[in-house]
């Protein structure tokens, strides 16, 4: 039912008045308890005979309200390097003369790794937040070589080629933007991208023939993924998982061995699931 605009209320007789007056309370009234309930702490769920099963209650109630948020994260991680291989991997004609490629053919392979950090999100409207996660990783890339179809290997060349990989240890400093969907009592879902710079401090040789290849100490990623927050009583809990795509060419030419001379290009490329615990005060 329309309310009565004010300037039509003046032409009511006293009873009307009152009516309309105890209806525009009644509204209030239920405006306000729409408002309790949908800000209430606990619901029930109740069966058929209304007798009531169980209760949920609001985990956290005020989270949302603090500017800051702080935590850590233990992410496993699949990596690997997007590779392009250079002109010299094949036969060529080079100022009329032929020249003989590598006689190699170059496939990266996904290998695990892990990552641990801390967190911390800023907040930014109700809906946004900047995050920033510096951490460390630990990963392992490799890639595998194989003879090339009919290529009869020359007295300098390997009789067996084996794999390559690059194992570093490398501190990352993801800046990102965080959106997130409305809180459904205990869980809501988000979207996260940005840019992560990361910086090798060290690297880990098992054996010299197979860490031949050499890569850039720094590296700059687009990051991109989606994750869900999950509120208990005293922390967050909250699984994301995460694509980073490397934008900078990590290939380093300073070698001149048979793999080394087979390529022209490797980038970073990383899948990681983030285990990020969040703390509750």
């Amino acid at each position: 039912m329309a309310t009565p605009h004010v300037r039509y209320q003046l032409h009511l007789h006293s009873a009307k008045i009152v009516r309309a007056a105890l209806l525009l309370l009644a509204c209030g009234a239920v405006s306000v308890s729409a408002q309790a309930q949908k800000k209430s702490l606990t619901g029930a769920s109740r069966s058929k005979s209304g007798r009531v099963k169980s209760v949920t209650v609001n985990n956290l109630p005020g989270y949302d309200d603090r500017w800051l948020h702080l935590g850590m994260y233990v992410a496993p991680n699949f990596s690997r390097y997007k590779i392009e291989q250079s002109a010299a991997a094949y036969p060529r004609v080079v100022n009329g003369q032929d020249v003989p490629g590598t006689g190699v053919s170059a496939n990266s392979v996904v290998s695990p790794g892990g990552s641990v950090g801390f967190l911390a999100d800023l907040r930014i409207g109700n809906y946004g937040a900047l995050n920033l996660a510096p951490g460390v990783s630990f990963l392992t890339r490799r890639i595998e070589f194989k003879q090339q179809t009919g290529y009869q290997p020359g007295a300098n060349d390997p009789k067996e080629i084996e794999d390559q990989e690059i194992g570093t240890t490398q501190v990352d400093f993801p800046v990102l933007f965080k959106l997130k969907s409305e809180r459904r009592r205990n869980s809501r879902v988000y979207i996260i991208g940005g840019v992560k710079p990361s910086f090798t401090i060290g690297g880990r040789k098992k054996d010299a023939d197979l860490t031949l290849l050499e890569a850039s100490r720094s590296d700059v990623a687009l990051e991109y993924g989606v994750g869900m927050d999950l509120f208990y009583p005293f922390f967050k809990f909250s699984p994301e998982l995460r694509f980073s795509h490397g934008l900078t060419n990590l290939y380093v030419a300073g070698n001149n061995d048979v793999y080394s001379r087979s390529l022209q290009s490797m980038k970073s490329n990383t899948v990681t699931l983030y285990l990020n615990i969040w703390s509750g005060r």
